[in-house]
């Protein structure tokens, strides 16, 4: 599907870089019997952080430097619920001496127009005292591949 044909502000599965598969879980729907609006921050923060570890870029529980959550964001757009498979669709818009801003966009399995879309903004930290660093060469690297032009 080409983006003109995409529902006015949808992302779809094309303007995305690399994807992240994850599972919904039985936990995850709501009372109304789909997947709750927070719970989609979750699965932003497992496909960022999974993206990173894949890459040696992040040891969880050892690593110097981390990258915190200063900001995020999320439009919905179709619900999806347990147990549809998810492909988290990543990209970074920018590149920042000690952030990143990332956009991601949550896609049923299969589907090329996203079920929901937003960003996620890491500012890298000392884990050790909280002060904010440069983004580390690892993670640079692997997120090089991520990049889309302005």
């Amino acid at each position: 599907m080409a983006d003109s044909d995409a529902a006015p502000g949808r992302e779809t599965r094309d303007r995305f870089r690399r994807f992240v598969s994850i599972s919904t879980r039985w936990a995850d729907n709501d009372v109304y019997g789909h997947v709750n609006n927070v719970t989609y921050y979750s699965y932003f923060d497992t496909a960022v952080n999974q993206n990173l570890v894949e890459h040696g870029a992040l040891d969880v529980t050892r690593s110097a430097e981390i990258g915190v959550v200063v900001e995020t964001m999320c439009r919905f757009f179709k619900p999806v619920a347990f147990p549809d498979p998810l492909e988290v669709g990543l990209r970074v818009a920018r590149l920042g001496r000690s952030s990143i801003r990332y956009e991601i966009g949550i896609f049923r399995g299969g589907d090329d127009e996203a079920a929901a879309a937003g960003h996620f903004v890491h500012v890298y930290v000392r884990r050790s005292d909280f002060q904010v660093v440069p983004v580390p060469e690892a993670v640079r690297r692997a997120v090089a591949g991520l990049i889309v032009p302005e």
